[in-house]
């Protein structure tokens, strides 16, 4: 049975993510750790969730600390020395649930989860009576808050009366990101901020369509900065002054490049997926560090292989995902929120904080390609490829990625989920770029099937 993709468990909670199977889960992850902690957002099925996974856990020899309601980094947090589950379906709709597994502030790698999902598949049994484990309560929000505050207080400038409109979406971020801002000096406006699993203000995936009531609110208001979070503030968007979202891989370069500037290690490295942006290269280097890139969904991979060849890695994101390396292992919407307030508080505004990034235009298309086909595909694209544009320079270690002298980019990966090639592509020209990139890639679909 496979359980887990690139971010836990996640699905209906009628069908897929059911108490059974919290119960099922519990067992099997428990026998691993003496104690686990247990946090839930702010969804219908939550405490049901809960309840079963403590059981579980409790029926496998653990003991279990809960910890309530809190956002998913907040949980993390908790989970330094010892294990962690937090119950969330982070942007899902609210019908949807999931099960994510921490060891000490990380997210379970691959290995651990396959040896889960071989335990509920042989539907082990409870161990003795006598050893089952025993459940407490914690606070952990105070302690995580503050920690975010004294951490990210190394960044940027005091925020001093910085006016900030926060969006918390109904979700989880309404319990720590304003708190946090106030505590830092910002002078805080919320929206969405009662914790509601129905999410009645807006989808929880906060995306410029979900987005309109914030977007006019700052673009209407005299506000330096917007934020926004999903369910359970592990993601995070930032909007401008002026209204307008900032792109995430800008998002990610600043914060990158800034991690760089001020480490003092011989090798800092900036972990980031493969299909974002050049600027995040040019950022960071121009800053003095380098780009290691790792298959989405495993930003942990891709930090432990940079620490075993000895480079020291100042900040790890892909999209809208971040993680503060000397904070913490664990994504984190909140402490991204809190340093980027004090970057834009040092720069005075948003546009002055991006003006050293180049932007250009980007575009994503999907080519069809039948499932069984795609191995064979990408297998001739990383010859054709290269072929058709000999001046780049080509990676395949996740697709295939080609890189120009004048840092437009592209990438062309197959879709794990659907029967498409996905082509991506960032260049002053990117449609020509797209076009010319597609028309490879429908040769090949067409050769090979």
């Amino acid at each position: 049975m496979e359980l887990f993709g690139t971010a836990g468990i996640r699905g209906s909670a009628e069908t897929r993510v059911t108490p059974e199977l919290a119960l099922s889960v519990g067992r099997a992850a428990g026998v691993d750790g003496a104690t686990f902690v247990v946090g839930r957002d702010g969804r219908v099925t939550g405490p049901a969730l809960a309840a079963a996974m403590e059981a579980g856990l409790e029926s496998s020899g653990a003991d279990v600390v809960r910890v309530g309601a809190l956002p998913t980094p907040a949980l993390a947090y908790a989970s330094r020395g010892r294990r962690g589950v937090m119950l969330t379906a982070s942007h899902n709709p609210p019908a949807d649930n999931g099960i994510k597994l921490f060891v000490d502030g990380e997210e379970y790698d691959r290995d651990a989860e396959r040896t889960v999902e071989e335990r509920v598949d042989a539907e082990i049994d409870p161990v003795s009576w006598a050893h089952w484990g025993d459940p407490g309560n914690e606070d952990v929000l105070d302690d995580y808050r503050a920690a975010v505050v004294d951490y990210a207080s190394q960044y940027g400038a005091p925020l001093d009366g910085l006016k900030v409109a926060v969006d918390c979406g109904n979700g989880m971020g309404s319990l720590a990101t304003p708190q946090v801002l106030r505590a830092m000096g910002a002078h805080v406006v919320t929206l969405n901020a009662n914790v509601d699993g129905h999410f009645p203000g807006r989808p929880s995936k906060p995306t410029p369509e979900t987005l309109t009531d914030l977007l006019a609110f700052v673009a209407d208001g005299d506000y330096q900065l917007g934020i926004a979070h999903d369910g359970d503030a592990d993601r995070i968007v930032i909007v401008d002054a002026t209204g307008d979202v900032v792109h995430e891989d800008t998002v990610v370069a600043l914060l990158g490049g800034r991690y760089t500037e001020q480490s003092d290690a011989d090798d800092p490295v900036v972990v980031t997926t493969p299909n974002a942006s050049g600027r995040i290269d040019e950022r960071v280097r121009d800053a003095g560090g380098r780009v290691e890139r790792v298959r989405l969904g495993a930003l942990h991979e891709g930090i432990a292989r940079v620490r075993a060849a000895g480079g020291t890695v100042v900040f790890a994101a892909e999209p809208w995902k971040h993680i503060h390396t000397q904070f913490g292992g664990w994504i984190d919407g909140v402490t991204s929120a809190a340093v980027l307030s004090r970057l834009v508080a040092d720069a005075g505004d948003v546009a002055t904080l991006r003006s050293d990034i180049t932007e250009r235009p980007y575009r994503k298309v999907s080519v069809p390609c039948p499932d069984d086909a795609k191995q064979d595909v990408m297998g001739r694209l990383e010859t054709d490829l290269p072929e058709a544009y000999p001046d780049a320079a080509v990676d395949t270690k996740y697709g295939v990625r080609l890189e120009f002298p004048d840092a437009s980019w592209t990438l062309v990966r197959p879709s794990g989920t659907e029967p498409y090639v996905r082509v991506y592509a960032e260049s002053d020209d990117v449609d020509e770029l797209v076009e010319g990139v597609a028309a490879v890639v429908e040769r090949a679909v067409d050769d090979t099937t």
